[in-house]
This record gives structure tokens, C-alpha cells and sequence, in this order.
């Protein structure tokens, strides 16, 4: 038997950097790739690799935080991301893989290096509608960058290929305990589902808890990301992280409230499932998610509720008019054609590597 071909990944710091990875690296696995994974110990992309149980071997790396604004910490930084970038030279001089594929994330900026230090063809992926800082540093190394959104940036290696997401999972999940919780609402209500992401979001937790008469005309799905609030009774389920129950909560859902991170939104449009974008300000990120939901709003996709102005009689005002129009929305997001396979990207991916 001829030598396994080595596929190696990076990406991570938020499950979002993780999460294209994990759709990826089994299709390379069942195709006889041996696929290995570098990333920070420490990290959540660490914990995400574990948890999945894939034929993966990770290298642990140091890893330091980009900053856009003055810290001495930068300083030391500078040092972990130099010593990560000679740590992963060793690994891909010792491997010479056929390919190098990153999510993004300050982790992945020395592999990224490395890969184009030592001649590996480096393939990255954005989210977002406007590259994020690692990715702005790992453009100029790579061989191809793949576009959730159409860019309007003029990039030459850019190739838009929409977001490639997974839905409608078939996990399995406690029907018992489905049951339990659907005891607990009331069939002529609505259904809110909030989620923040992997983390949760505290904005959402907070307006929850602040405002105890939405189960007056909702049933609430609270996914928190904190396990001292969890809770089944009248009208409210709160979980702080859900596995198997994922895509049926989703279901039982007439409308979704979100951040705008790029994950979350494209999966729910992938769904044409009717949501309420409340993205994260600048004063707490870059302005990402501001820009994706103003993109999916534009679109025709969501409506968006800026954070400052998140209030139990605006939010009535913006679900009562989703629901009105809900067909108009589901029908805008079946027809679109920015969803992308795993299968399908898989296969592109492939192809750009032949060549």
C-alpha cells in the first residue's frame, strides 16, 4: 500500500473557528487521508477535537493574542507567536503534508506562516463579510482564500463559495426529555429560541431574567451557555448547552433570536428559519457582526434589533411583524443559493489541491 497522503488543519479560539474543521476533516478521513490538527492545548479547538472522537493527531502550540489597540502584553505576544511559528515549521517539515486548511483565529497565524516557509499550499476560509485580523495577516501567505459573503475587496486569491454549513442533523437526542419540556409550553404561544453562539450570550440571559412576563405571550428556549440558570418551568427552558436536542429545539421554534456571528445566521438561513438579529456592537468587536446583519436584513433574510435598543415592547413589535410575513422570509431563504455542503466544498476543496 502507497503512503497515506497528510492533510493538516488550524483554526480556532471560538467553536467557530472549529467548526468548518470538524465538518472537513471526516471526509478526508474516510478517503484515507491522515489528518492532523494544530492548535492551542489550552483552547476550545483542543476540547472540540477530543470531544469528537475523529482520527485526528493534535500539535499543541504557543499561541499569542492579535491586538488592534496599544498593550504591553503585545510585547510578549510577539514572542509566543514567533516560537509558535518556529514550533510549527518542525511539524510541517516533520509531516510535509500535502495541504495546510485554516478557520481563522489568532491560532492559526503561525501555521499559516509555516505552511508558506516550507512550500505547502495554504487554503484559509472567512466567515465574515470583512476579514478579521488573523485572516487579514494569513491572506498574504495563502494559496486560495475561500468567501462565505461575496467580497467586494478586489482580492485576487479570493474564491466566494458561500457558507457551508450542516443542517437537520440526525443525532440522537432523549425523546423522553423532548417531551418533558414541550409539557411545559403552551401550544398556542409562540416559541422564542435565544442563542449566542457556543458561549452564550449575557445580553440575552440578562433580558430574560428581567423581564418575567414574556411567558405571558411567548414560550422562551434560552440556550446560555450558563448552567446556574438552568431551568424547566412554565413557559422557559434554559439550558446552558445542548448536543443532541440542538436541531429539535430548533424545530419546536416559530422564531429564533441570534447574534450575528456568521455561523449561527447562515445555518438558520440554511434552515429558513425566521430570526431577529441583535449583533455585537463595535465597542465590543470589530464591527463584524454588524455588518452581517445588516447584510442578511438587506437580503430580505432577518430583521435586526440593534443591543441599546433591546426591549421587551420593541422586540414584541419586531416578532409580531416576522410572524406576520413569515412565509415572505421562509420563502426569501429557500431560495437562496449561498448555502454550500460539506460534501460539496469538500470536492472544491480536492480539486484546488490537484491543480
Amino acid at each position: 500500500m502507497g503512503k497515506k497522503k497528510r492533510m493538516v488543519f488550524t483554526g480556532g479560539g471560538t467553536v467557530g473557528h472549529v467548526t468548518l474543521n470538524l465538518l472537513l476533516m471526516p471526509k478526508f478521513i474516510e478517503d484515507g487521508w491522515e489528518v492532523h490538527y494544530i492548535g492551542d492545548r489550552h483552547g476550545v479547538e483542543y476540547q472540540q477535537i477530543i470531544k469528537s472522537g475523529l482520527d485526528v493527531t493534535f500539535h499543541g502550540i504557543a499561541t499569542g493574542k492579535l491586538r488592534r489597540y496599544f498593550s504591553w502584553q503585545n510585547m510578549l505576544d510577539v514572542f509566543k507567536v514567533a516560537w509558535g511559528v518556529l514550533q510549527s515549521l518542525f511539524i510541517m517539515l516533520r509531516l510535509r503534508p500535502k495541504a495546510l486548511f485554516s478557520k481563522g483565529g489568532f491560532v492559526s497565524v503561525p501555521p499559516v506562516i509555516a505552511g508558506r516557509l516550507t512550500g505547502v499550499p495554504v487554503y484559509i476560509h472567512e466567515s465574515d463579510l470583512s476579514m478579521g485580523l488573523a485572516n487579514k495577516i494569513a491572506y498574504r501567505f495563502a494559496t486560495t482564500m475561500y468567501t462565505t459573503f461575496e467580497q467586494a475587496h478586489g482580492l485576487t486569491k479570493a474564491k466566494h463559495v458561500g457558507a457551508v454549513t450542516k443542517v437537520g442533523s440526525s443525532q440522537t437526542y432523549d425523546e423522553a426529555e423532548l417531551a418533558t419540556i414541550k409539557a411545559q409550553f403552551d401550544e398556542q404561544l409562540p416559541t422564542l429560541l435565544f442563542i449566542g453562539g457556543s458561549a452564550g450570550a449575557k445580553v440575552f440571559n440578562d433580558f430574560i431574567t428581567a423581564n418575567p412576563d414574556l411567558t405571558d405571550s411567548y414560550n422562551l428556549i434560552n440556550i446560555s451557555g450558563d448552567a446556574s440558570l438552568n431551568t424547566l418551568t412554565r413557559h422557559l427552558y434554559r439550558v446552558d448547552y445542548v448536543t443532541g436536542l440542538y436541531q429539535p429545539l430548533m424545530d419546536l421554534a416559530d422564531v429564533v433570536i441570534t447574534r450575528g456571528g456568521s455561523n449561527t445566521i447562515f445555518e438558520l438561513l440554511a434552515m429558513a428559519k425566521p430570526h431577529i438579529i441583535v449583533p455585537l456592537g463595535k465597542a465590543a468587536s470589530r464591527g463584524d457582526q454588524l455588518e452581517n446583519a445588516a447584510y442578511f436584513e438587506k437580503k430580505g433574510y432577518a430583521k435586526q434589533i440593534s443591543e441599546e435598543n433591546l426591549t421587551a415592547p420593541l422586540l414584541h413589535q419586531e416578532v409580531q411583524d416576522l410572524l406576520t410575513h413569515k412565509e415572505t422570509y421562509i420563502t426569501t431563504m429557500s431560495a437562496s443559493q449561498e448555502i454550500q455542503t460539506p460534501e460539496a466544498f469538500y470536492a472544491l476543496l480536492n480539486q484546488d489541491m490537484a491543480q
